[in-house]
């Protein structure tokens, strides 16, 4: 007879506990492989020009490859079967025809870490108009997400960068695969070997006067700086050969921000001079007036006859981590 009390409070505890957690449900966790966006989108739109408007813009080739490759893997499904483990993909393009003109944006709706947009338009053109409009953000956000999920694979097993913090005064994630075959003098060459070559990167720093960021010299600036660097540390074994930058194909420049500070983003190609050796790169000069310099961040790759997006992704996932001390 003692017992029951505790057992009624016990009970009145649980119920109002219940009671402040009403709609409460559990978001499973996402999945999918990296740059594979699901689109989710009936067959008859999908075989239409709304298809053929969603493959021009999220498949079109990323720039500063030496092949085309499409910014996204895109898999396609029916409005109808877009239920149970399909809903947990990590992003998600949905096309809702029959409402509507406009773009909504949702996170972490049918899974956790997820990014779904939804383009929403009454007519075939009215959701392509959309897509045109908007695809510049939407390829932006799901980047972004895919960028912070390769970020959280790799710190999954990370490389000691004291040597690194230590010299230049940054901490910058990347994984134990790879090596540091090179530091001296302010400057690292970090490696990592391929089945069919290797992806590597480079940190080091110039003065701020290096480059001009003006619109007449920023690119020859540019080329001019990784050039040198080329030349002083990147060499293959054939005598007199170096890296430098593909002449016949103009670097992409933009303007970004990486750790609160501004940023030249540069895509191209870079070749070996005297020697058959060509890929892809891409190098940050994060703008660091504290302490008068840019700290560059390249990354490049050399595998002949493979594709190189998802490496030039991982580099670039690698070299966007930085954070100055």
């Amino acid at each position: 007879m003692k017992r029951f009390p505790l057992i009624a409070i016990f009970s009145l505890l649980t119920l109002i506990n219940c009671d402040e957690r009403p709609n409460q449900k559990l978001i499973p966790q996402s999945s999918g492989n990296i740059n594979t966006l699901l689109v989710v989108i009936d067959n008859l739109l999908w075989d239409d020009s709304v298809g053929e408007g969603i493959r021009e813009a999220f498949a079109a080739p990323v720039q500063g490859l030496t092949n085309e490759e499409p910014i996204f893997s895109i898999s396609q499904m029916p409005t109808s079967v877009f239920s149970g483990f399909a809903t947990k993909n990590r992003i998600v393009l949905k096309i809702d025809k029959g409402s509507p003109a406009g773009v909504a944006f949702h996170k972490d709706a049918l899974a956790i870490p997820q990014t779904m947009v939804v383009i929403s338009g009454n007519t075939n053109q009215e959701i392509i108009d959309q897509i045109e409009a908007n695809a510049d953000t939407i390829i932006a956000t799901f980047k972004k997400e895919e960028i912070k999920e390769k970020q959280r694979r790799i710190k999954l097993s990370l490389h000691d960068t004291k040597a690194i913090q230590e010299q230049l005064g940054i901490n910058i994630d990347f994984p134990t695969v790879y090596r540091i075959a090179t530091h001296s003098d302010n400057f690292f060459w970090i490696r990592k070997d391929i089945i069919t070559g290797n992806m590597d990167f480079m940190i080091y720093q110039v003065p701020l006067d290096k480059i001009r960021n003006t619109d007449s010299t920023l690119v020859g600036d540019i080329i001019k700086m990784r050039d040198s660097i080329g030349k002083a540390h990147i060499q293959s074994s054939t005598e007199g050969a170096y890296m430098i930058t593909e002449e016949a194909f103009a670097p992409y420049v933009f303007q970004t921000t990486i750790d609160n500070k501004p940023t030249i983003e540069t895509k191209g190609i870079w070749d070996m001079k005297n020697a058959f050796m060509s890929g892809p790169f891409i190098n940050y000069a994060i703008e660091d007036k504290a302490n008068n310099r840019y700290l560059v961040l390249e990354g490049y790759v050399f595998a002949p006859s493979i594709e190189k997006r998802d490496y030039v992704f991982e580099l670039e996932a690698i070299l966007r981590s930085v954070k100055f001390k």
